[in-house]
């Protein structure tokens, strides 16, 4: 890898660690930033158009209805009005060929590609809706992620983008969930959903792409990086992070690493904390 890649690579770790701890995450500029691990193409003027095509879709949208009456006509109207733009006019969808292609979860190429997985297009949809000044969330059902307008505790309307849009009722909603969990849909899946927890779920969606896919495992370990940059993530991903420096072949950094998961272990789990030190044993072993 050149040094310059080296360079710009940390300098855009950096901004996306900083990105992540503003006040108010600004969840766009973290889909840029992750993007760019992917593709050392997009570079700042490309995560700049990126931006603005999403204003230039905001700008598109033809019908702002009056937010002073409230209630769930409203949330109707916006709902009908950014899905009509971005799924009938637009074309934004999704299929299920989507979740084999790694460009599904990156933003500037599911802007380009108008194709994505429901995580990625309802990124697009509630950033357009939101610069457009529409009271829009992500809602993190499990195992599809939808869309949601109006008042989250009150009068609302869930879409779903992967779908073009299409509005969903409570028991749409209610299939959705129980075709992924077997669970019954419980209205706290209906909350909006943290910027930051967004971001950790498409690295988790790009870990499990890379983890089906051996011969990928560089891209499942700038996901797991990018991951531990987060302000709060799993503890395992440490656990993670030094298996796949093993695998690739980083024995000494890898070793080291199940070292200190191991020492932090110790004091909840000393069993699982002896098994990953006899990790760190063989991965040093492999050095000889």
């Amino acid at each position: 890898m050149h040094p310059e890649h080296d360079s710009g690579r940390a300098a855009r770790r950096r901004q996306f660690s900083e990105a992540a701890r503003e006040e108010r995450p600004d969840l766009t500029l973290l889909c840029l930033l992750l993007a760019a691990e992917a593709d050392p193409e997009l570079t700042e003027h490309g995560i700049d158009a990126a931006q603005i095509e999403l204003d230039r879709l905001a700008g598109l949208l033809p019908f702002r209805p009056a937010r002073a009456h409230g209630g769930t006509d409203d949330a109707h109207a916006w709902a009908r009005s950014v899905s009509g733009l971005l799924g009938a006019r637009c074309g934004f969808h999704g299929l299920p060929a989507d979740y084999r292609r790694l460009e599904s979860s990156l933003l500037h190429e599911v802007l380009r590609r108008r194709r994505g997985l429901p995580i990625l297009l309802s990124v697009v949809w509630t950033e357009v809706a939101r610069r457009a000044g529409a009271p829009v969330y992500g809602v993190a059902l499990p195992g599809h992620y939808v869309v949601g307008f109006g008042d989250p505790y009150g009068a609302h309307v869930l879409v779903d983008p992967f779908d073009g849009g299409r509005i969903l009722s409570d028991e749409d909603a209610g299939l959705l969930v129980a075709g992924a969990t077997g669970e019954p849909l419980t209205p706290q899946m209906l909350a909006p959903a943290d910027p930051l927890e967004t971001v950790l779920r498409i690295l988790n969606n790009i870990r499990a792409w890379a983890t089906a896919r051996p011969e990928r495992s560089d891209v499942r370990l700038w996901a797991v990086e990018l991951s531990l940059l987060l302000p709060s993530h799993p503890a395992r991903l440490r656990h993670e992070h030094a298996e796949v420096l093993v695998e690739r072949g980083d024995f000494l950094r890898g070793a080291a690493e199940l070292e200190e998961y191991a020492t932090v272990l110790e004091a909840v789990d000393p069993e699982a904390a002896e098994t990953v030190r006899r990790q760190a044993a063989a991965a040093r072993a492999m050095l000889n």
